[in-house]
């Protein structure tokens, strides 16, 4: 039978810009020649291959004014020759920027000061204090000259001058020669860009049992089950829920095994257990098993982004702001930490996306014991979220107790926060 179509190729690479054909550009104006017999005419030149049509480069630098070339002797009388080429007129000259300041000389010397008068004695009391001596000579002495400054940086290239008046006619040339090559063409732009992977990874939790999708722009690389942590030996192993390995791509409740100095490895044969962000169904009265308990697990992507997300909580009901150059990804609760059975659990980066959870919820992770394969919400796993703060109060002597019930109070109680992504 025949086979399945083939995917489709690679594009071809771009070809080179092919030789001048024809007639190459003029040349720099040479030296007055000598007279050539002109009644054999010179061979003509082969045209050049055609190249694929490159890409406009970019613009060139303005080129330096050319000197001015010496007068040749005149040659012999000979046939009219063919006109010349109009020369180009030179571009203008670059302007530098001014020089530096100099340093200011050293301050002159002070004038000198003027003899103070003598008081007016008299014989019965003494007289009035005499007049003033003549004011000091000021004497100004210029300081020394401050260095030259450095010289000042090139300025920017000046405008094209004007197209420069038809030259002279030029002598004639010699029959048969070959004329100076053209000038090498402008290269062209570089290649098709070709798009590199950032690096950056952004994780979205759904608190559903609906795949979350990527934001528009990013491309995303897998889908999963949003793992909070895991309990071996009594001893919990958090995992950050703003990084990849909080997604992991199959649920199983008991998604390790453990091995030991003996070279042995055992799997399901304790009751070690997994925990894992679930979603908005509500409370099950008895201990969910196989198909019963997809439906509870919280959905995850991966996502490639463009640059490093970052959670921004505000300690307050409103809504913190994005930093300038920033722009939102989602806005959510501020969630801390959590803990399951005894005092084993984990926390969150406050500057990780996964402190900034969509939903809050008093019960937002649900446990799952792993060699029972059932998974079920216990009493005694808590939740730990940030809460808000009077800014007159943050010094209080003590904080007020108190107790929520209400899903709408507890709201109200609870931190707000919003994930930002950098877009330049």
């Amino acid at each position: 039978f025949p086979g399945q179509p083939g995917t489709p190729g690679f594009p071809g690479a771009k070809g080179f810009r092919g030789p001048e054909g024809d007639v190459g550009a003029p040349g720099c104006p040479g030296f007055p020649g000598p007279p050539c017999d002109t009644s054999l005419p010179g061979p003509p030149g082969f045209r050049g291959i055609t190249g694929l049509p490159g890409n406009r480069g970019p613009p060139g630098f303005p080129g330096q004014t050319g000197n001015t070339g010496f007068r040749g002797h005149p040659g012999l009388p000979g046939k009219n020759g063919v006109p010349g080429l109009p020369g180009d007129h030179g571009d203008t000259g670059l302007m530098g920027f001014p020089g530096s300041r100099g340093f200011p000389g050293p301050k002159g010397f002070k004038g000198i000061t003027g003899f103070q008068g003598e008081p007016e004695l008299s014989y019965f009391t003494i007289g009035q204090p005499g007049n003033p001596g003549p004011p000091g000579e000021t004497i100004f002495v210029r300081g020394d000259p401050g260095d030259i400054g450095i010289r000042g940086a090139p300025g920017n290239p000046g405008q094209r001058g004007q197209q420069g008046a038809r030259g002279l006619p030029g002598n004639q040339g010699r029959g048969g020669t070959k004329g100076p090559p053209g000038r090498t063409g402008i290269p062209g732009p570089p290649g098709p860009h070709i798009r590199s992977a950032s690096g950056f990874l952004l994780v979205l939790h759904s608190q559903s049992d609906r795949e979350p999708l990527c934001p528009q722009g990013m491309p995303k690389l897998w889908t999963g089950y949003s793992l909070l942590y895991l309990e071996g030996q009594e001893k919990a192993h958090n995992q950050d829920l703003g990084l990849a390995g909080s997604c992991l791509p199959v649920f199983n409740t008991m998604p390790f095994a453990y091995c030991n100095i003996n070279q042995v490895c055992y799997y399901a044969s304790r009751n070690d257990k997994s925990y894992w962000l679930s979603s908005a169904a509500p409370l099950p009265m008895t201990p969910l098993s196989e198909e019963e308990i997809q439906p509870y697990i919280s959905r995850c992507a991966v996502c490639e982004a463009p640059a490093q997300a970052v959670a921004i909580h505000s300690q307050d009901q409103s809504i913190p702001p994005c930093p300038v150059n920033w722009r939102s990804l989602w806005i959510g609760y501020s969630f801390l930490m959590h803990t399951g059975s005894g005092d084993q659990g984990g926390g969150q980066s406050l500057m990780s996306p996964g402190s900034c959870l969509e939903d809050f919820r008093s019960a937002p992770f649900i446990e799952c014991q792993g060699q029972r394969g059932t998974c079920q919400f216990f009493a005694n796993e808590y939740s730990f979220w940030l809460t808000t703060v009077m800014p007159e109060l943050q010094f209080a002597s003590a904080p007020l107790s108190g107790t929520l019930k209400e899903g709408q109070e507890q709201r109200k109680k609870i931190s707000r926060c919003q994930v930002c992504l950098k877009t330049c």
